[in-house]
């Protein structure tokens, strides 16, 4: 059975972030690209005018899955504490089953070679920050997180810890368990999320 456009499209996006775990993210070649999805390598270009286009397709595809896990717990039931705890144990369970993800935006294509793509990965971040903060926020109304906690800037330096976390994983290989440092990041956020400083 012939797959549909959009099949070779997602299909495409899976090969790269795979062949991004197995090597440097900028020498993936359309040849290296065709050989994973089992295509001519002049069938990637049928569905992708270039490169770039095939990446804003992977920029696409991580917010809308890994923004989508994040979202989905932070709108959830439950208190804000243990929603928060368990968006970072989600979201680093998902970084970690996709390990090419940190190094594809992370590379130097995204950083200084094309405005697009550093828009779409600036989106990614911001939308992210977004949802954080307002989970944050609901701690704050129902007095699970305290009262004088600044939501901006609290929910940048969560984001900035765990894009830390996910570097130091991807330069080392991904030796270490990245999900199992979901409870030592709650640890840390814990004590300075709910010990309310009137106290």
């Amino acid at each position: 059975m012939r797959k549909s456009g959009e099949q070779r499209r997602e299909e495409i996006v899976q090969a790269v972030i795979e062949l991004a775990a197995e090597s440097n993210s900028g020498q993936i070649s359309a040849q290296a690209i065709a050989d994973r999805v089992g295509i001519a390598q002049p069938t990637v270009f049928r569905h992708f005018k270039n490169r770039d286009g095939i990446l804003e397709a992977v920029a696409q595809w991580i917010a809308r899955n890994l923004l989508g896990t994040v979202n989905s717990v932070a709108t959830g039931a439950g208190p804000a504490d243990g929603r928060l705890r368990l968006l970072l144990a989600r979201q680093l369970s998902f970084v970690a089953s996709h390990p090419g993800l940190p190094r594809l935006l992370f590379s130097e294509r995204l950083h200084e070679e094309n405005a697009r793509l550093k828009q779409a990965v600036r989106t990614i971040m911001d939308d992210y920050t977004t949802i954080l903060s307002g989970l944050l926020r609901e701690g704050i109304v129902d007095g699970t997180f305290r009262s004088d906690l600044e939501v901006e800037q609290t929910a940048r330096l969560i984001l900035a810890m765990i894009q830390g976390l996910v570097m130091r994983w991807s330069i080392h290989d991904f030796e270490f368990d990245l999900p199992g440092q979901a409870d030592v990041i709650w640890h840390l956020l814990e004590r300075a999320l709910t010990r309310d400083s009137a106290q």
